[in-house]
């Protein structure tokens, strides 16, 4: 048996085939704000009162993509770019342009959470990062307890930074340590010592105390089960409140999976990685982490907003090159396009868009100069492909699904007993012990978890059956 895991960037599923759509350029007046003035705008404020009567429709999380890295790792396939001579102040507008675009075209009114993620976000200008958050600020409700995320890799150069991230409005930082064994950290490309992550979590964890995420990949080349659980005893001892746990994925294309194919590395098999997972399960579980979502772990109340807004099915802005999205635009004048059919379309009646940013860094700033925005895939939902994506994000988390988030997207009100109950299929994972179901919702077993990637297609074809059958 074997688990699932998802890679450090959370990569939203493009799971239909999305017709491209190219705007015509449009005014974008609402733009013309400068950072220099940012102490006169007002930041907009909502009572918790306010905050807790607004629709899902209204809010959404962030996301901004920093594309740029010092280098490539071995195992990674992520949009990133080497780039030695970064244009930051080009980047910095057209980040700030497109999230401004963005926030008007959603029509939220508040922003519960930013992720910065890469690429590497903390090769940016910390003046960058603010900008951005200043944007949001000055659009919508962004609360002082809103979570604001940056990526970060443990170089001593990238930690001597962290002081001017917290200043720019950074409050909890990812830390991609990925190994603490020097010899492995070297197959996998990356540009950091053992001894530099351990001083960059130490030194984290004094400026951003039980909001600092530490990131190891395991199922690395050569690794075995003892040197596993050393190296999760070892960071135990410094880390803070959360961990995530992720298995190394050869992907075709990366220089790992071309050393592999030509016998320079040998990767654990399976049933190795099976045991390393459900070990660091309970190795943790016995530290007090709890295992919140399949690959992410946290004691005292330090899960990330930011993910579980992704995994409860929340809408999502992505801004920034490659950048995926789910968000209902509200804005009429997004509708300003030519040749897009009324089926394919309809502003009148808008419904939730799964998006895609151009990929590469210089089309994505032409464009976002050119149109204030550099969306170049937008695809309708129905709510059937709303609900397989809630499905496969939602039984990735201890929570599972509940049937109260079900409802605001199902079809007629239909609950997830009417779709699943029925189902011989179901009927027989619930006999198994490995999903369960109640009037709260639905969620996988312990057991369930370790054989999810087998659960996930047979639900996802008992919800299909039954949208055909409407």
């Amino acid at each position: 048996m074997t688990c699932i895991f998802l890679p450090r960037c959370l990569r939203a599923w493009n799971l239909f085939s999305p017709q491209t759509l190219v705007p015509t350029p449009t005014s974008f007046s609402f733009l013309h704000h400068s950072s220099k003035n940012t102490a006169t705008r007002r930041q907009h404020q909502l009572s918790q009162f306010e905050v807790k009567q607004l629709p899902w429709q209204q809010e959404a999380t962030l996301y901004v993509h920093w594309p740029f890295c010092q280098r490539r790792c071995t195992y990674c396939n992520f949009n990133k770019y080497i780039d030695r001579n970064t244009d930051h102040e080009r980047m910095r507008n057209c980040l700030v342009t497109e999230t401004a675009t963005l926030l008007k075209l959603s029509g939220v009114k508040r922003i519960k959470s930013i992720f910065f993620g890469g690429g590497t976000p903390s090769l940016a200008l910390p003046s960058t990062l603010h900008d951005v958050i200043d944007t949001v600020a000055g659009l919508t409700a962004l609360g002082d307890d809103a979570e604001v995320t940056m990526e970060a890799n443990p170089t001593s150069i990238e930690t001597s930074k962290m002081k001017d991230f917290k200043s720019a409005g950074i409050n909890r930082i990812s830390l991609g340590v990925q190994a603490l064994n020097d010899a492995d950290l070297h197959v996998l490309g990356r540009d950091h010592a053992t001894d530099e992550s351990i001083q960059c979590i130490k030194e984290a964890i004094q400026l951003f105390p039980g909001h600092v995420s530490a990131d190891l990949i395991f199922g690395r080349p050569g690794q075995t089960q003892l040197s596993w659980q050393q190296e999760l005893r070892d960071m135990l001892e410094i880390c803070d409140n959360h961990l995530s746990l992720y298995q190394l994925t050869l992907e075709r294309g990366t220089a790992l999976f071309k050393m592999n194919e030509q016998g320079k590395v040998s990767m654990p098999d399976a049933d190795l990685m099976a045991e390393m997972y459900e070990g660091a399960v309970d190795m943790l579980h016995d530290a007090g982490f709890v295992r919140y979502e399949v690959s992410n772990f946290a004691r005292n109340g330090a899960e990330s907003k930011h993910n579980k807004s992704y995994w409860n099915g929340d809408q999502y802005i992505g801004v920034g090159p490659g950048a995926h999205g789910r968000f209902i635009p509200q804005n009429i004048d997004e509708c300003d396009y030519r040749n897009v059919r009324t089926h394919e379309l309809n502003c009148l009646h808008p419904q939730r868009e799964a998006r895609i940013q151009t990929l590469e860094p210089n089309p994505w700033m032409w464009e976002v100069e050119h149109r204030g925005h550099g969306t170049r895939k937008r695809t309708p939902q129905s709510q059937e492909d709303i609900l397989l994506e809630l499905l496969m994000s939602g039984l990735r988390t201890q929570q599972g699904i509940l049937e109260s988030r079900w409802k605001e997207f199902a079809i007629r009100s239909s609950t997830l007993e009417d779709v699943f109950k029925e189902s011989d299929v179901v009927k027989t994972l619930i006999k198994e012990g490995l999903l369960d179901m109640d009037n709260i919702g639905m969620r996988v077993s312990k057991r369930g978890t370790s054989v999810l990637d087998s659960i996930l297609p047979e639900l996802m074809n008992v919800l299909s059956s039954y949208y055909k059958q409407q």
